[in-house]
């Protein structure tokens, strides 16, 4: 199988906070491409060990390749291994491996460039393929599934929740009418329906199936719950001093770093008018920048898929 094509966002900004020590052990809970994961091995040495985790049977293969061939390059005495598997069992894996805390973390929570331009995957609106969108092809629920089963009022909610699209009703209401006349099986026939559904005076930029087909596959991959499940255990999987980076790609995944990563900076229960803390929550830590790091017009210009990537970045505290 040949190595994905894949450009790793936001990389130099990655490799700059992690602060890689050469002897560090480091997680990268989505490998994807192994773009993340081949910088950080390039910088650890003796004693170093990547952790690569991934949903993607595929991307584990196709990663391994690009990794052995950084370790080859390199001879640094660094080691690797990798993990089918998905990053909310991070904590879990790394005991099966007899680690039990970590120099640093790393989380890409975007779709990988394989994937969408995979067509039988089913994740973009760009090729005629059946419905699918699972990151892990072992996994039960199917895009087909949602859109031919699901009631008109969970499609209305989950496309208006996840895909942050305005015109969910109406296009939950003529996905159900057009199943009832035959199943809706590949992506182009979901867009056929999203495109009758917005009228199209009204679409925005962009293609007009993009939101709805966001919604699906985070519904079928559940990934604001595996999202949010993660990270208090993947702080406190960190050493001292460790890092822990995510890049998001949408207002509710960021939302929710956001969120945690402030919780985790300050846990404290207590009455804001209270005087002194009597909950006894101290904080793990803190986020490195207040706002997001974004990626540089330069970097955009070069791969458009960054355009839509934060990355916020929490540092344990040293007496954690």
């Amino acid at each position: 199988m040949s190595d994905f094509k894949h450009v790793p966002v936001l990389l130099d900004e990655c490799m700059e906070n992690l602060q890689i020590k050469p002897d560090g052990t480091y997680v990268d809970g989505t490998v994807g491409g192994g773009g993340h994961s081949g910088e950080i091995l390039k910088k650890l040495g003796l004693g170093g060990f990547l952790i690569g985790i991934d949903r993607d049977a595929e991307a584990i293969e196709a990663a391994r390749s690009g990794l052995d061939s950084v370790l080859k390059e390199n001879d640094s005495g660094a080691k690797f291994t990798l993990v089918h598997g998905n990053y909310v069992d991070m904590v879990a894996i790394c005991r099966g491996l007899g680690v039990e805390r970590v120099d640093g973390i790393l989380l890409d929570l975007g779709v990988s460039s394989h994937q969408f331009d995979t067509a039988e995957r089913g994740f973009s609106y760009r090729f005629d393929a059946p419905l699918d969108m699972r990151m892990n092809r072992e996994d039960r629920l199917t895009a087909a599934e949602v859109v031919n089963t699901y009631s008109e009022r969970a499609l209305s909610d989950i496309i208006y929740r996840y895909g942050e699209e305005r015109w969910a009703k109406r296009i939950a209401s003529f996905i159900v009418e057009q199943r009832k006349k035959a199943p809706i099986e590949t992506t182009f026939q979901l867009v056929d329906v999203i495109k009758k559904a917005i009228p199209k005076g009204a679409r925005e930029d962009g293609h007009p199936a993009k939101k709805t087909f966001q919604a699906i596959r985070i519904e079928v991959n559940g990934e604001l719950d595996v999202l949010a499940g993660v990270i208090g255990e993947a702080i406190e999987l960190l050493k001292p001093g460790g890092v822990m980076e995510i890049i998001t790609f949408h207002s509710l995944e960021e939302g929710i770093v956001k969120k945690l990563f402030k919780k985790a900076e300050n846990p404290c229960t207590c009455p804001p008018d209270l005087p002194v803390c009597v909950c006894g929550k101290k904080p793990l830590g803190k986020m490195i920048t207040r706002s997001a790091i974004l990626p540089t017009e330069e970097e955009i210009e070069r791969n458009p898929r960054a355009k839509s990537a934060k990355l916020r970045v929490f540092k344990r505290g040293t007496d954690a």
